[in-house]
C-alpha cells in the first residue's frame, strides 16, 4: 500500500468519524465544528482525485459561508452575553482540534502532489475545464437526479417558510391596510398648556 492510499484512508476515517460526531454529540456548536471538519475532509479527498473545482466550491460555499453562518446562529441563540463569553473558552479545545486536523489534511494534500508513486490522471489539453465537464454531466447524464434534487430543495424551502410563518397566539403583527387608513385626528391630540411666566 502506497503513501497515497494511506492518506486517502486517513482522510476517509476522519470524514466518517467527524460525520458520526455530528449526530452523536449533544452540543450544537460541537456538531457544527465537526460538520465543518467533515466538509473539509471531503474537499481534501476530492483534491487527491484532482477534482479541484468541486473541492474549492465545497470549501467556499459550505465551509466558508453556510457552516460559519450556522455557527453564528447557534452561538447567538444565547441571549445572555456572559455565558456566551464563557463558552468561547469552553469550545476552544475542540475548535483548535478541528483547525489542527484541517491544517494537517491540507499539508498532506500538498505533500502528496510531489510523490512519484501517485497515480496521475491522463493529461488534459490546455482548454480543458472541470466546470464544463461537470455541467455537461449534470445536464445530460444526471439530469433527472439533478431535477429531483432541485425539487427536494424547493420543498424544503417551502416547508421551512411554512413552519416559521405559522400562526402563533399572542404575537403582534402589522396590518398595512389599516395603517394607511389612519387619520391625523386618530393619532395626534393637540393640547394647549400655559407656559411658565405667562399671565392668565
Amino acid at each position: 500500500m502506497g503513501a497515497i492510499e494511506i492518506i486517502f484512508y486517513l482522510f476517509s476515517a476522519i470524514l466518517i468519524g467527524s460525520a458520526l460526531s455530528v449526530v452523536t454529540v449533544g452540543n450544537p456548536i460541537y456538531a457544527v465544528l465537526f460538520l465543518v471538519l467533515s466538509f473539509f475532509s471531503a474537499a481534501c479527498i476530492w483534491l487527491l482525485m484532482h477534482a479541484e473545482f468541486l473541492a474549492i466550491v465545497l470549501v467556499l460555499v459550505y465551509v466558508g459561508a453556510v457552516m460559519v453562518l450556522f455557527l453564528f446562529v447557534v452561538m447567538m441563540l444565547d441571549v445572555n452575553v456572559n455565558p456566551l463569553k464563557e463558552g468561547f473558552a469552553r469550545y476552544l479545545p475542540v475548535g483548535l482540534l478541528v483547525a489542527f486536523a484541517m491544517a494537517l489534511q491540507m499539508f498532506l494534500v500538498i505533500w502528496t502532489r510531489g510523490l512519484e508513486s501517485m497515480p496521475m490522471p491522463e493529461p488534459k489539453p490546455d482548454d480543458y475545464s472541470h466546470t464544463t465537464e461537470l455541467g455537461m454531466l449534470l445536464y445530460t447524464k444526471y439530469l433527472y437526479a439533478f431535477e429531483v434534487a432541485a425539487v427536494i430543495l424547493l420543498v424544503a424551502i417551502i416547508a421551512a417558510i411554512a413552519l416559521t410563518h405559522r400562526q402563533r397566539p399572542g404575537t403582534r403583527k402589522q396590518d398595512p391596510a389599516r395603517q394607511v387608513q389612519v387619520k391625523r385626528s386618530d393619532r395626534v391630540r393637540m393640547v394647549k398648556m400655559q407656559s411658565e411666566g405667562e399671565e392668565n
